[in-house]
Order: C-alpha cells, then structure tokens, then sequence
C-alpha cells in the first residue's frame, strides 16, 4: 500500500473515532452525574469543554498549515487525544475530568485541522468525493458512539468507555509516528493580507456563513432532540430518534460521495437541503410515531451534504490555501455548534422546548437563502477559480 492511502486510512479512523468521542458524551451524562454527584447544571459544562479548545485549536493549525511541519504536528494531535481519554477515564475529580475533556478537544482540533489539508493534496483530482467519504466515516463513527457506550455500560464502567475509544488512535500513532507524509509544497504560507482577501471572496464568505448555518441546525439537534422527545418517550426510545437523524447521515453521504463529482457543488447543496426546512418544522410541530421518526430522518438526510459539500466548494475555490480554508470553514461549523444550542436553552425558559426547537426551522431556510444567493453572487453553482489571494 502506497504512502497516500496508508495516510488516508489512518486519517479516516482518526475521524472515526473522533466521531465515537463526540457523540458518546451524551448518553455518559447520567453516569457521570451518579458517579461525580454533580448537577444538572454542572453536567452542561461538558459540551463547551469539549468544543472550545477544539475550535481554538482547529483554527490556529489551519491558518498556519502552510508553516507547520504537518507529519509531527499531526502525531502531536492523535497523541495528544490518546493521552487525554486516558486520563478522562482515570479522572477521581470532575473538574479534573473537564479539563483532560478540554485537552482531548484542543488535540482533536491539533490533528482535525491539518487533516482535510492532507486529503486535499493527497487527492487532488477528486477532493468533492474524498471529503464526503470523510464526512460518511465520520457519521458512521457517530452512530456507533451511543451504540459503544450502551454496550460497555452492560459490562463494565463508563470510564471503560473512553479506554476503548483511545484504542482506535493507537494505530494512528504508529502510522504518524512511522510514515513519511507525501510532499506537501503545494500548501502556501498565508500572509495576513492575503487572509483578508480570501475573506472577501465571495465563495468564502458563502461557505463560512453556510457552515455557521449547518453547524446551528446540527448543534441544536445533537444537544436537544432527545431532550425534546423525552417530554412523551421513554429514554431508550428518546436517544433512539436521535439515533435515527444520524443514521441518514450514513446512506445520504455515501449518495453524495457519487454525485459530487458530477452536480455543481451549490446546485447538489440547494437540492439536498431544501427538503430538510419542512421536514424540521412536520418534526416539531408536535406529531409523535413512525411520522416523527421520518421527519427526523428526511431532515439528517438533506443536512448531512452540508459539512463536505461546502468543504470541498471552499478548497476548490483556492486549493493553495486549502489549510485556512478547512479551518475557516470548520471553525464556522464549530462556532455554530456551540452558540445555537445556548440560544435555544434561553429562548426554552420563556417559551418552551417545542416552540423553541423551530428555531432550526428559520437557520435550515437561512441556509437556502445563502446557498442561493452564493450562486447568484459568484455567477456559478461550481466552485468559481479566481486567482491566489494577494500575497
């Protein structure tokens, strides 16, 4: 196997099991509340420990990619996360668990922030379907991570969990350790000049504000459907249509790993997304059964295009510059998902969680407008190739 897909496998697992880590935080809540015997308020703390240093860190590696020793920093990253589920399993304190939580973000973020620079040199001649692949891997890991922690809680302790999850960077860290990366010259050093007119670029300032949108959508999703559900399910059932919005995630991606060598970029997000505005507002309109499970699923379906679609659309608009650009538009998700999900928790305690929910009605439909009005603005549904940002 050549060094570009030994690369791009442990790149893959590493966003696997980035994925398990995130989205078994949840369903650990309980668990941790028994065993630190902290409050509901204290509990919610989890969710920014684990996204800020992300979002600091995902940012700072990306801007700077052009600069950095990518091989080295990426084994700094994974091994960075290795170390700090280790220590979130063997925490005795809970703040001491926040802040190895804070760490594992923050080295996440190290390697998260170089990786889709790699895959965009690695691949260059196919970076639509790399990107969706990554995001389908990602989605996979997702599902699985609430699935990995029912499993252990049947057997074990929940800090088992985070000892299991550590295993699947192991192999990375070899590879890291052991592999040289492909040349990588093509990635250019940005100044800040040049920063500031990739920012006006129009297709940036579509992308960013497009991820700021997914971001919003899926945080409040991640954070407050099952909350939601339990006000008339049990909790199983609750998690499971949580489980269910990113389960689409799964088969969606893997369609849009085939189309998105072949569609413009915003004509296959326009298409893709439109569907999920009235599919958010049938699911919190209040209906229960087999009904709200479809609306969720429709709605995780049509969102899911919007992360690698708009990845691939930002680097293909400046490939030089591809490491600010996956850091500008990852950090816009992130900022999303960490600020919507706040929004609705004030606008619950005057109006109530249903009510509160249709905010993701009015963010799904803003993502409508700026994908149009992205096309509109740059003339092309394709990623439009204006020349280097000045230097």
């Amino acid at each position: 196997m050549d060094r570009a897909r030994i690369w791009t496998a442990a790149i893959f697992l590493f966003v696997f099991g980035d994925a398990m880590a995130m989205q078994a935080r949840g369903p650990l809540l309980a668990s941790l509340e028994s065993s630190f015997g902290v409050s509901e308020a204290a509990l919610g703390l989890v969710a920014p420990a684990g996204t800020v240093g992300f979002v600091v860190a995902v940012v700072a590696t990306g801007v700077l990619a052009g600069r950095l020793r990518m091989r080295w920093t990426l084994l700094l990253g994974v091994t960075g996360v290795c170390i700090a589920l280790v220590l979130m399993a063997g925490a005795p304190l809970y703040a001491l668990f926040l802040v190895a939580l804070l760490a594992q973000g923050a080295a996440a973020g190290v390697f998260r922030g170089l990786d889709r620079v790699v895959l965009s040199h690695l691949h260059t001649a196919r970076r639509g379907r790399i990107f969706t692949a990554y995001a389908l891997v990602w989605a996979i890991g997702a599902v699985l991570g609430p699935q990995l922690v029912s499993a252990v809680l049947a057997v074990a302790d929940w800090r088992v969990v985070f000892l299991v999850i550590a295993c699947c960077f192991v192999p990375v860290v070899v590879v890291a350790g052991r592999v040289d990366l492909p040349a990588m010259d093509a990635e250019r050093s940005i100044s800040r000049d040049a920063l500031r007119a990739l920012l006006r670029r129009p297709a940036v300032v579509g992308a960013c504000t497009g991820m700021f949108l997914v971001g919003s959508v899926e945080g409040i999703v991640f954070t407050w459907l099952a909350y939601y559900a339990s006000g008339f399910y049990g909790t199983a059932t609750a998690n499971l249509l949580l489980s269910a919005y990113l389960l689409a995630y799964v088969p969606a991606r893997a369609g849009y790993t085939v189309v998105v060598e072949r569609v413009p970029h915003l004509a296959l997000l326009f298409a893709a997304t439109l569907p999920a505005i009235p599919a958010l507002a049938l699911a919190f309109s209040g209906i229960t059964g087999p009904l709200l499970f479809l609306a969720v699923f429709v709605a995780g379906a049509g969102l899911s295009s919007g992360f690698p679609t708009l990845s691939a659309y930002a680097v293909e608009a400046a490939p030089a510059y591809s490491g600010p650009l996956t850091a500008l538009t990852a950090g816009a998700t992130y900022a999303g998902i960490a600020i919507a999900p706040a929004v609705v928790g004030v606008l619950a305690e005057w109006y109530g969680i249903g009510r509160s929910l249709w905010l993701t009605v009015a963010f799904a439909a803003a993502l409508s407008v700026t994908i149009a009005g992205t096309w509109a603005w740059t003339g092309t549904a394709n990623a439009p190739t204006a020349g280097p940002a000045a230097e």
